[in-house]
């Protein structure tokens, strides 16, 4: 599965995918297996399924908040700020289940439509989030990328092997390209041990240089693509994106939106689990 979906201009994370069908496949699910006279059915399942994915999504966006608390400490609106992705799913799915199961218990909800909905919809999560993950194989479009420096040198990403990499695919003229780069600033800073590369998608090397010395001057390994290749083979023109690397160069991760500094520390976290796997 691509881990973008275009729509026209749009471009939408994968995951926003997976979560909608997740819910479409419920609430399908609860009209099929509510064997009630049609008569008699009211909306107390589809209620109860739109209640309960409200529940996991508010549990999933505190438990993750709470988790990187100290982040979200120095900018506490960003917690209102979903776009960043950060989400604990497993306390997402957790509280689903607690919201639906009270709700049959308390009201007079058809058992089977409402567990084998929420059954439904919890398989289709957990798959496609499985078909998400990345293969752990190097991407091939990496290597094959046509890269330079700002001063028009050849470059390429091999370079950048040997410890865990962080490749952010970035333009000047997008809107969350710049809102992330202040915590990829401070986490390249903090964290010597993994290598962040800015690679700018299109754009020529003035119009980069002229952006990063009024709002990134200490940003080190910008590198140009000037064809934009990365961003069309690897997240479907959406920008931004960015690659987590292990030190071999194979693909931990990959998330299509912008990053906040609590979103970037915890796949910062994923990225040094697998770097220290046997």
């Amino acid at each position: 599965m691509p881990p973008a979906i275009r729509i026209g201009p749009l471009v939408f994370p994968a995951e926003l995918a997976v979560l909608a069908v997740a819910a479409a496949l419920a609430l399908l699910a609860a009209r099929v297996l509510d064997r009630r006279p049609r008569a008699e059915r009211r909306a107390d399942v589809s209620g109860v399924l739109w209640g309960a994915l409200i529940a996991g999504l508010a549990a999933a966006r505190l438990g993750f908040v709470w988790e990187y608390r100290d982040q979200f400490a120095q900018h506490p609106l960003g917690i209102l700020d979903v776009r960043d992705g950060g989400w604990s799913g497993t306390l997402g799915l957790a509280a689903a289940w607690l919201y639906g199961v009270t709700a049959m218990l308390r009201r007079t909800v058809p058992r089977p439509a409402l567990l084998g909905a929420l059954a439904l919809a919890s398989a289709a999560w957990l798959v496609g989030g499985r078909l998400l993950a990345p293969a752990g194989e190097p991407a091939p479009a990496l290597a094959e990328l046509q890269l330079q420096a700002l001063d028009g040198t050849p470059a390429a990403l091999s370079a950048f092997h040997g410890k865990p990499a962080v490749i952010n695919l970035w333009a000047s003229w997008c809107p969350p390209c710049r809102r992330e780069m202040p915590a990829f600033a401070r986490a390249q800073a903090a964290h010597p041990d993994v290598h962040f590369v800015f690679l700018n998608q299109g754009e020529t090397a003035p119009e980069i240089a002229r952006y990063l010395q009024e709002h990134a001057p200490g940003l080190r390994n910008v590198l140009r693509d000037p064809a934009g290749a990365a961003s069309l083979d690897l997240s479907n023109r959406g920008l931004p994106a960015t690659l987590f690397l292990d030190a071999e160069g194979r693909l931990v991760d990959l998330r299509v939106g912008e990053l906040s500094a609590a979103t970037l520390a915890q796949r910062l976290v994923t990225l040094r689990a697998a770097a220290s796997a046997p």
